[in-house]
């Protein structure tokens, strides 16, 4: 062995001490932490010829890398729908890097992790209030969730002609209609094959809204005199969290033959809300589902899972299948993930959700989700009294839409964000709204109050006085 390797072997137990000492650090200090800064380093490093050990790439860390870092699991990071992770979500984050399994198979020698994976689904559904008749799996995110079940809805499509397109390749025109998909489902479709621009768009219903107008979606179906089609639908959209009305798509369903696809990515966790589960009702007819678990669930980035009807297993293994790998066995015999997802190697991405649903169970993230809907709904009300601000579109859930007041002020909502930003106490995003230059606040995070929101505020107000605006 390596006597570098030998030495941190040796040394285990201090080295993982000292790290969770300055993670500690970082989490216990998260209140100061700035939201953005303006640090950069040179990344021309030279790889050593003799390693460091683990201890001294620790320090080196420490000196030139941390302060890159921002406090985006913070409490006043509000841009990109981003959570904070859960006490319950690291320990399960870091015991997944420690067990370090190759989550793949049920039934096989070599392990069976999977079965974690197994069971977390089925306590999301439970949580979200949906049937077993789903099937589901973990991926990166949004963007990976999405690709999965549209890329099953994509084999659907084709298996309506009697074509199979994983194998053969697409030789016709998908039909896809959607009203205000979001960025990631437009990426999916260019990834699959069927065109970025390849898209039908619905009218969205009058009055500042941004769900999905029944009315008109149904005329286009009728335009397509009886061809199978895939519907991408809202529970959640990104400027007003708006939903689309699912027992009107549900009732459609009866009629028509198509895929309907939901992304669900925050906006799902309205299912665990008694004030809010009402969004959601009749989502329980879709094909496949996107649900984020980075966002609402509040554990540590790169997790998402994806939810599709098991009647769809076989278009699912067929898109999916892994099958040219004699050392992987028979996929027959064997439930493998490698054959109904994207990725062959997974790592036990399951854990962090199975560790917080456990330990918080519906009522903590009930109280979560209703907690950011009370916090962006009393941002909202801060910005009403306020004559600087005016909001872009009515409070539903946990965004809050906003721009400087007055068509005037237009030309400086950029530089408005850009000071606030730069100040480091709160970060948001950019976004259009309706023509307008806007900016976008996303209440998520577990460790959010109403005292950061009258921080937020504060942060708000000085930057105005400070631009002169």
């Amino acid at each position: 062995m390596n006597s570098v390797l030998q030495n941190d072997l040796n040394d285990l137990e201090n080295i993982l001490n000292q790290t969770k000492q300055h993670g500690l650090s970082f989490l216990n200090n998260l209140e100061n932490i700035p939201t953005s800064n303006k640090n950069r380093i040179d990344p021309t490093r030279v790889l050593n010829e003799l390693g460091l050990g683990s201890l001294a790439a620790l320090e080196e860390f420490k000196e030139r890398l941390a302060p890159l870092m921002v406090a985006s699991p913070g409490p006043r990071y509000l841009g990109f729908v981003t959570g904070g992770s859960t006490p319950a979500s690291i320990a399960g984050d870091w015991l997944a890097s420690v067990y370090d399994q190759n989550t793949q198979a049920i039934k096989t020698q070599g392990g069976v992790s999977a079965l974690i994976e197994f069971e977390t689904i089925n306590l999301l559904l439970q949580l979200l209030n949906l049937p077993e008749s789903f099937s589901g799996g973990f991926v990166t995110g949004a963007t990976m969730s999405n690709f999965t079940c549209l890329g099953v809805a994509r084999q659907w499509f084709g298996a309506q002609s009697g074509k199979d397109f994983a194998k053969n390749g697409i030789s016709e025109t998908i039909n896809i209609l959607t009203a205000t998909p979001h960025s990631s489902s437009i990426k999916t479709i260019a990834m699959l094959g069927i065109g970025s621009n390849n898209y039908t768009t619905i009218k969205t219903i009058e009055g500042n809204r941004e769900a999905i107008d029944i009315a008109d979606l149904e005329k286009n179906i009728q335009h397509l005199n009886g061809k199978p089609f895939i519907l991408i639908s809202s529970a959640g959209t990104v400027n007003t969290a708006d939903f689309d009305d699912f027992e009107a798509i549900s009732k459609l369903k009866e009629k028509y033959k198509f895929w309907w696809h939901i992304d669900a990515a925050f906006g799902g966790f309205a299912a665990v809300s008694e004030k809010f589960k009402h969004l959601t009702d009749g989502w329980e007819g879709a094909d496949s589902i996107t649900i984020d678990c980075h966002k609402w669930l509040n554990v540590p980035y790169e997790s998402a899972f994806y939810l599709i009807k098991k009647e769809h297993i076989n278009h699912q293994v067929d898109t999916f299948q892994n099958s040219n790998a004699p050392y992987l066995g028979n996929a027959l015999e064997n439930f493998n993930y490698l054959n109904v997802l994207p990725e062959n190697s997974r790592r036990l991405r399951a854990l962090p959700v199975w560790f917080s649903l456990v330990a918080y169970g519906k009522e903590g993230y009930q109280d979560i989700v209703e907690n950011s809907a009370a916090l962006a709904l009393h941002f909202a009300n801060a910005l009403i009294e306020d004559d600087n601000f005016e909001l872009l579109a009515p409070i539903r859930l946990n965004n809050v839409c906003f721009t400087l007041k007055g068509d005037h002020n237009q030309e400086n909502v950029s530089q408005f964000l850009t000071e606030l930003n730069d100040r480091g106490k709160v970060f948001m995003t950019p976004t259009f709204y309706e023509g307008r230059k806007g900016i976008r606040a996303s209440f998520v995070n577990w460790r959010t109050t109403e005292n950061d929101v009258k921080i937020i505020v504060k942060e708000l107000k000085e930057t105005i006085s400070d631009l002169d605006l």
